[in-house]
C-alpha cells in the first residue's frame, strides 16, 4: 500500500536574518522580522518541516503551521497573536 504523496520542501540556508525554503523549483526566503517565532530555533528544529500539502508547511518540533501564500506574501497575513509575558508582567 503506497504512502500519501507529499512535495518536498528542504531548508537550504540559515542566516542570522531568516532562512530559505526550497519547495519543488521555488526557494522562499523566512526573513525572522516577518516569522520571529523562528529567530531562536534551533537549525535541527528549522530543517525538521514537513509539507503535509502543497500550501501547508508544518514544523513538529516547534508545533509551527504556515501557509505557503503565507511566506509568499507575508503582509497579506498580519500577525495576530503575541507570545504570553512572564508570570507577574504585564
Amino acid at each position: 500500500m503506497p504512502g500519501i504523496a507529499t512535495s518536498a520542501v528542504e531548508v537550504t540556508h540559515v542566516s542570522t536574518h531568516g532562512f530559505w525554503l526550497l519547495l519543488d523549483d521555488e526557494e522562499l526566503a523566512v526573513p525572522f522580522s516577518e516569522f520571529p517565532w523562528f529567530k531562536s530555533a534551533a537549525i535541527g528544529q528549522l530543517v525538521a518541516v514537513e509539507r503535509p500539502t502543497p500550501d501547508h508547511l508544518y514544523w513538529p518540533l516547534l508545533d509551527i503551521d504556515l501557509s505557503v501564500a503565507s511566506i509568499r506574501k507575508p503582509a497579506d497575513f498580519p500577525l495576530v497573536s503575541v507570545m504570553a509575558s512572564p508570570a507577574g508582567t504585564a
